[in-house]
């Protein structure tokens, strides 16, 4: 009846009979796509409306060692998903960002240690691997040439590792910025350590086939605030979890 009436108002017939059946017509079908389209629009503004939940904005601390592959993709997933939430994105070492979690400048948390910290969630457990210049020959070098940044976390470790093998090593580069210690490496001056499929793609993890001592996983921890939680920082804990779930 609701057909027939709809029919009689646009005043084109959308269905013609097929046996003993019916089928859209021409028009019919033109008439169903832009229903269809209607529907994702109709399913759009209710989205952005009810978002009006998810507002403010929200602080996320990253470790510049496991930026990728993962944040990127989160980032936009949020912006997707939450339009009127703006996130500030600070990347810095484990224990920088520690300290402004701590001073409460940071809502959400990544960390690369050793242990889980009061009150945090192990997302994952990584091997921590060297790498180096593509097809580079810097590994083979003694004293070995390492570049590192002053606070990173994984520093103190390798050179422990290195003493306890009995590799000489030499660090050539003492660097606060992430970018000259892979620039130096990328040279084949020096190698450095990252987190395992977090290296960036101009590096690459070096097949030293027993020639540099084997290093060991390292967590990757989420923290988050718990005084004062909003629905958009336990959005974007929630998106975090599901991403490292899905690796």
């Amino acid at each position: 009846m609701q057909l027939k009436r709809l029919e009689e108002s646009i005043g084109v017939a959308l269905f013609e009979r097929a046996g003993r059946g019916l089928a859209l017509t021409g028009a019919g079908d033109q008439l169903l796509s832009y229903a269809r389209r209607m529907m994702v629009l109709n399913d759009e503004v209710y989205a952005r409306l009810n978002a009006r939940g998810y507002e403010g904005e929200v602080t996320l601390g990253v470790p510049q060692d496991v930026i990728y592959p993962v944040i990127p993709r989160i980032l936009q997933q949020f912006a997707r998903d939450f339009p009127l939430v703006q996130v500030h994105l600070i990347s810095s070492f484990t224990l920088m960002l520690k300290e402004q979690f701590r001073r409460g400048e940071i809502d959400v948390m990544l960390t690369t240690e050793d242990e889980l910290g009061e009150g945090g969630e192990t997302l994952a457990q990584r091997e921590l691997i060297w790498v180096g210049a593509p097809g580079g020959a810097a590994w083979r070098k003694r004293p070995l040439p390492l570049a590192f940044e002053r606070a990173c976390i994984f520093r103190s470790f390798v050179q422990r590792r290195l003493d306890e093998a009995g590799i000489d090593w030499q660090m050539v580069v003492n660097s606060e910025s992430t970018r000259t210690i892979e620039a130096t490496v990328s040279a084949d001056l020096a190698i450095h350590t990252y987190i395992a499929g977090a290296e960036p793609p101009h590096l690459e993890r070096i097949p030293h086939d027993g020639g540099l001592p084997d290093l060991r996983a390292f967590n990757i921890n989420l923290y988050h605030a718990v005084h004062g939680e909003s629905a958009s920082v336990m959005a974007m804990v929630d998106l975090i979890r599901r991403a490292y779930r899905a690796m």
